[in-house]
């Protein structure tokens, strides 16, 4: 019995110490034919490989680097407000701009990580951190084939970074193939607060919270529970700066229509700064 289980344990070593090469030729997905239908989403994480590698080959070269944060953002919402809300507004931007994928929402913001007072809940990347991050996703794109890409945040102290990055890449890859842009159109908050009061007709009056009407309600079209919907209905707290979200059906028709108005700026400045028409639409 001894001499049986000296044995196994000496194979058990031998076999850990032979290359994975030597055990299996792992496949080249590279050329692999995709065996299965592919899955129709933006998302490039929610994507195969192979999928990706189909998507770029049959034109879908625009992708979207997407940044938010995680931070202090009152009683009601998620520290990933503007997480929640690039979910919503990345799949509504990619499929109206079309051949567009999305990469991995940035979901860290820059800041100063070894302040004195960093926020419950809060996580920064340093300035220089947060550039090499942006800096180093577009030139991921750029080596796969991506041909436009676009940076938007959803956050403020996003917006400055991201602008840096796009001139200093935009210098550095000259005229070659592949461009970067940065959108200040999609960080318009004033635009879509006059929206919300002359279209949807929509009064707030503010309650000292960092929240307001069209970010908690695009928060609910990605995911009512980032809101806390339940909880605030028991307690009797589900409006913000004296709107009432209830009825739920009513808001998530209006998140629609703010969705796609924010879409309808951002996809315009897109195609005004690659110089494409609307018939760049899939």
């Amino acid at each position: 019995m001894k001499g049986t289980m000296r044995l196994i344990l000496s194979l058990v070593v031998v076999l850990a110490l032979v290359p994975v090469s030597a055990v299996a030729q792992r496949l080249d997905m590279n050329t692999f034919e995709n065996p299965i239908e592919p899955l129709d989403s933006v998302w490039i994480e929610d994507l195969t490989m192979i999928e990706v590698r189909d998507y770029i080959k049959e034109g879908k070269t625009n992708a979207l680097i997407l940044t938010g944060g995680i931070e202090q953002n009152g009683p009601y919402l998620v520290t990933g407000k503007h997480n929640y809300v690039l979910r919503a507004m990345g799949e509504s931007i990619a499929r109206e701009m079309g051949n567009t994928l999305v990469v991995p929402i940035v979901t860290l913001e820059p800041g100063n990580p070894e302040g004195d007072n960093v926020p419950p809940g809060t996580v920064y990347l340093s300035p220089e951190t947060y550039r090499a991050v942006l800096r180093d996703a577009a030139n991921s794109l750029k080596s796969q084939g991506f041909t436009n890409i676009f940076m938007m945040g959803d956050s403020g102290g996003n917006q400055t970074p991201m602008s840096e990055v796009a001139e200093e890449l935009t210098e550095k890859w000259g005229m070659g193939s592949a461009h970067v842009y940065f959108i200040p159109e999609y960080y318009q908050n004033g635009m879509m607060r006059t929206f919300i009061t002359k279209e949807l007709g929509i009064e707030e009056v503010s309650e000292g919270l960092h929240d307001e009407y069209f970010i908690a309600v695009t928060m609910m079209a990605a995911d009512l529970h980032s809101i806390r919907t339940e909880q605030r209905i028991r307690a009797g707290k589900f409006s913000i700066n004296g709107v009432s979200l209830l009825p739920i059906e009513k808001t998530l028709a209006n998140a629609r229509k703010i969705i796609a108005y924010r879409t309808e700026l951002t996809v315009t400045a897109m195609r005004k700064a690659t110089g494409a028409g609307a018939s760049n639409q899939q």
